[in-house]
């Protein structure tokens, strides 16, 4: 495996864990061997032990425990990534941030949604479709993503807690959620999440959505709505592909000064 060299220790491990989930048979990488003395050691010494005492055959098996040991290092390695984890991870989601280059920040989205940049920070991605064989189609799959220039048209402005509920109704599914996010008994704990994911951009950050309640207003009311009640122009792909439709989508983008958030919710079938 090559080694960054602005890797640290953790995002090494990280990638080393998320490889051998993914079926790769890698030794251990030489910068593991002997983790540096700072604020890491304790979670990565851990995180090794674990990974010393997982059979590796099944490989099937090994895949699935070494991925149950990725997703509580990630959580245990900072707040953001463990509210990024609860609040979707088991919904059909894209979550990823990359870094602002550009004057005209559609170009930074692209680039998260291409999957061509990595997070500045080495926290999580949520990302179904990272190692989907229906990416030959485009590397951005399942999006379909206009260019940066007309990204104008399929996008709106959000005020702060507009931006708040969007994020929190992609905690639900489009076609069949039983218990929308304004019913459950832990909704505080699902707006705390999202206000969590939203607090790493800043007071100052801007937010876009491609919802057509927010070409009139930039204060839609998402929980009110629900997933279900949202509509939007889409940037998923049209592809039909392995038997599946993409029917619905919702995106949330923070843009700030040196970072661009992505969040989006499929609905497909």
């Amino acid at each position: 495996m090559p080694i960054r060299a602005d890797w640290n220790i953790l995002d090494l491990l990280d990638a080393h864990l998320e490889a051998l989930g993914d079926g790769a048979d890698l030794p251990l990488p030489e910068g593991l061997a002997e983790p540096a003395a700072d604020a890491s050691e304790e979670l990565v010494r851990w995180a090794l032990v674990q990974l010393r005492y997982i059979p590796r055959e099944p490989k099937d098996a090994f895949s699935l425990r070494v991925g149950g040991l990725l997703k509580e290092l990630r959580t245990r390695r900072c707040p953001w990534n463990a509210a990024a984890l609860r609040l979707l991870d088991d919904v059909y989601t894209f979550a990823a941030t990359g870094p602002r280059r550009h004057e005209n920040w559609a170009h930074d989205v692209l680039a998260v949604l291409h999957r061509s940049v990595s997070d500045p920070r080495g926290w999580v991605r949520l990302d179904w479709d990272r190692r989907n064989d229906a990416r030959p189609i485009g590397s951005a799959y399942p999006f379909d993503p206009p260019a940066a220039s007309d990204f104008p048209d399929r996008l709106y402005p959000l005020e702060a807690a507009a931006a708040l509920g969007a994020l929190a109704v992609m905690a639900e599914e489009w076609q069949s959620e039983p218990a929308p996010i304004r019913t459950r008994p832990d909704r505080d704990s699902v707006l705390a999440d999202a206000r969590t994911l939203l607090s790493r951009y800043g007071p100052t950050a801007g937010y876009w959505t491609n919802a057509t309640a927010a070409a009139s207003d930039p204060a839609p009311d998402f929980l009110a709505a629900g997933l279900r009640g949202t509509r939007s122009h889409t940037f998923v792909t049209s592809e039909y592909v392995k038997g599946l439709d993409f029917l619905e989508d919702l995106g949330l983008i923070a843009v700030t000064d040196d970072e661009v958030g992505v969040f989006w919710s499929f609905g497909a079938y």
